[in-house]
């Protein structure tokens, strides 16, 4: 068993009921068992070119598993659950209803054309390593460092739900 961390947020829709129910979705898979989800933070919307203002405020958080899947075989499950949420992938970085990513597997370090491990900027960025700090908080990036050290160097707002 590996231990994975999964990023989730949503900033269109019933955002709660949606990230509930997504976790729930993750939680009972064939071969994942669910050992933490983080409090939920509220941050701004994050585009290509910067913060958006006017974009709807997005709910993010991480969860914590434990799981014999392999690392693409995580990313179709959340593919598939985004996909029963009713995300759609018209504009990169776009607004969603739902945003699952797979942060970190058991600290591998890969990239093909599909899944780059560790998640390439999850270490900027506040909204993934607060939650991730509140449920583990000596985890590391493989590469990068603790997640408290990266934490304190990460700029961007996040405000406990």
């Amino acid at each position: 068993m590996s231990r994975a961390v999964i990023a989730f947020g949503a900033n269109l829709g019933d955002r709660e009921a949606t990230i509930a129910s997504a976790t729930r979705a993750v939680a009972e898979a064939d071969g994942v068992v669910l050992v933490a989800v983080s409090p939920v933070y509220e941050t701004a919307a994050v585009r290509l070119d910067g913060i958006d203002p006017d974009a709807p405020r997005y709910l993010n958080g991480v969860i914590v598993v434990e799981t014999d899947l392999e690392p693409h075989a995580i990313l179709d499950l959340l593919q598939r659950v985004e996909a029963e949420h009713g995300r759609t992938r018209e504009t990169r970085w776009g607004d969603r209803t739902l945003d699952l990513d797979l942060i970190d597997v058991g600290g591998l370090r890969m990239a093909d054309e599909r899944l780059e491990l560790p998640h390439p900027r999850a270490w900027e960025r506040a909204f993934v390593l607060q939650p991730w700090l509140d449920v583990e908080p000596d985890a590391e990036i493989a590469g990068r460092g603790p997640i408290a050290a990266l934490r304190a160097a990460a700029t961007d707002e996040v405000v406990r739900r």
